[in-house]
């Protein structure tokens, strides 16, 4: 309930359909057991200031030495010169209020990056004909998942079974779900594709401003993978 709350309340207080549509890759079951309850036991102003603070907490250990207010100068600054159009978590999150402290401008913009690529690549697979359970079997056979990802996507047997089985058709995996040379030519394909759509959405003056604050960026990041921080939990 946290997680498809805390997320998709960029988008208001959505209906599981809307989750279902905007997020890809969970089982439909899975959203309709947490929404629209999860409406009903804190207000949607509530659930964001807790993730400002949950996030806050979890990323600062990753800040040391960077020049924070400089960072969120920046990617605060890129964030109008973004093409919105079909990238509906992102507008959303950009709509959002934007924290009066550095640590949380940075959060609140980085995740509105986040949600932009996320969305030009859901437009990608879905243009690809990989709906959300052969997109999670894709990625746990190119590495890029755990193997426990049916779980966590609340994905049965049978419904991996037949996203294994879109994909045995196309090529891309085999027998024993291992991804074969085609496949991750497809999959190199699908993540080109999805950068491709990504950045002709950036303008030039964002570019700029992401560009000049990309080192404190990446200093931070490699901080915080460092410190065995995962910041998407």
């Amino acid at each position: 309930m946290g997680y498809f709350a805390s997320r998709s309340l960029a988008l208001g207080t959505p209906g599981p359909e809307v989750v279902i549509a905007t997020f890809h890759g969970f089982a439909p079951r899975l959203v309709h057991r947490a929404l629209p309850t999860a409406w009903t036991l804190a207000s949607r102003d509530d659930i964001l200031a807790a993730r400002y603070d949950l996030a806050r907490r979890t990323i600062s250990p990753g800040f040391d030495g960077v020049d924070v207010a400089a960072l969120a100068k920046g990617l605060q600054a890129g964030l109008p010169g973004l093409e919105l159009a079909g990238r509906p978590l992102a507008a959303g999150g950009i709509a959002l209020p934007v924290p009066d402290d550095d640590l949380g401008a940075v959060w609140h913009a980085a995740s509105v990056l986040r949600e932009y690529r996320g969305d030009s690549h859901l437009a990608v697979l879905t243009a690809a004909g990989i709906d959300g359970v052969t997109s999670n079997v894709l990625a746990v056979a190119a590495g890029m998942a755990m193997d426990h990802q049916q779980q966590l996507r609340g994905w049965t047997d049978d419904e991996w079974e037949t996203g294994a089985e879109n994909l045995r058709s196309r090529g891309w995996i085999g027998a024993d779900h291992a991804i074969t040379e085609a496949g991750i030519v497809a999959r190199t394909q699908i993540e080109t594709d999805t950068d491709h759509a990504t950045a002709a959405g950036v303008g030039p003056d964002a570019a700029e401003h992401f560009s000049s604050v990309a080192d404190l960026a990446v200093t931070a990041s490699k901080q915080i993978v460092a410190a065995g921080i995962d910041p998407t939990h």
